[in-house]
């Protein structure tokens, strides 16, 4: 008797083996930015296990291809960044330092939001004098919820391209997400609709898409040109342009250095307002729908 309740014991734990590493699998996704990671989470689940290369106060332009970001790449099925030279001085090094084919440029698990969307502001032409300028256009797509939900669907659908078994599960989340998004989207516009037509200073066209949507206007940059910083010169003809036609408000993320702002906003009297630019860029915006409520909240509050 004994001996067969140990035998049982046995081949029941040896099934449990067996089954135990496809129900613990995860698909391991890499993200360059944190609402690529945010995106993937709310798609993906208990399905997926994604980390993000840099967090919501660093800016995305400017970081290195550490060992431990290398490490982490080369574990993942798939890669999902913004592409459109975003992460042009350190994705290509990090992607040849990981040796993992799966993540590389044409494969299934490359995946970059920018090629799945019409981008504003494509240069017509393109020369270094003109500063930071990305040839392919802007790609701080995650501000339009439009173009956000057309990067969803294609990413659900690379998501069931790599898992396949669970293909009925993604397609359930992606729903979901879908209906709750454009719900919220409805909302977002009613709220945002005082800031029709207001006027703007921004610190680099961080915020084109939002602000597109919204249907603001930007009057003038702190920068002199695109990733070049607010210099004296170039603030004291900005402050010459608008005293007498002044912004309704002086807009930068909370990783952007703010001391141009503060001297404009100080000299024009009009506020200055430093918004979280991605999920986990302040302790409310948790997720993609927490960070458009915040963002949107604080807009109104300013150009009231």
């Amino acid at each position: 008797m004994k001996l067969t309740h140990h035998l049982s014991s046995i081949l029941i734990g040896a099934a449990m083996a067996l089954v135990a590493p496809s129900l613990q699998a995860k698909l391991e996704v890499f993200a360059c930015e944190p609402e690529w990671k945010a995106l993937v989470e709310a798609l993906g689940g208990e399905l997926v296990r994604a980390t993000s290369a840099t967090n919501g106060f660093q800016d995305p332009h400017y970081i290195e291809a550490r060992p431990s970001l290398i490490a982490k790449s080369r574990r993942a099925d798939l890669l999902v960044c913004t592409g459109a030279e975003l992460e042009i001085g350190w994705l290509p090094l990090l992607l040849r330092q990981s040796g993992n084919s799966k993540i590389q440029q044409h494969q299934p698990g490359y995946f970059l939001a920018t090629e799945q969307v019409e981008l504003l502001e494509k240069p017509e032409v393109m020369d270094r004098s003109m500063g930071d300028v990305h040839a392919a256009g802007n790609p701080h797509v995650h501000w339009d919820p439009y173009r956000l939900l057309t990067i969803a669907q294609a990413l659900s659908e690379r998501l069931q391209r790599l898992d396949a078994e669970h293909q009925s599960a993604y397609q359930q989340k992606y729903a979901a997400f879908k209906s709750q998004w454009q719900a919220a989207i409805a909302n977002w516009e009613q709220q945002a609709k005082a800031l029709v037509g207001q006027r703007i200073v921004v610190h680099h066209k961080s915020w084109s898409y939002l602000l597109h949507w919204l249907q603001i206007e930007t009057i003038a940059d702190l920068e002199p040109k695109p990733g070049i910083p607010p210099t004296s010169k170039h603030l004291t003809q900005l402050l010459a342009s608008t005293r007498t036609d002044k912004p309704d408000f002086i807009l930068l993320t909370n990783y952007q250095d703010d001391k141009g702002a503060r001297w404009l906003s100080s000299k024009l009297n009009v506020p200055m307002e430093p918004l979280p630019f991605t999920v986990g860029g302040s302790r409310q915006a948790n997720s993609l729908e927490s960070l458009y409520d915040e963002v949107i909240a604080r807009l109104v509050q300013v150009g009231q």
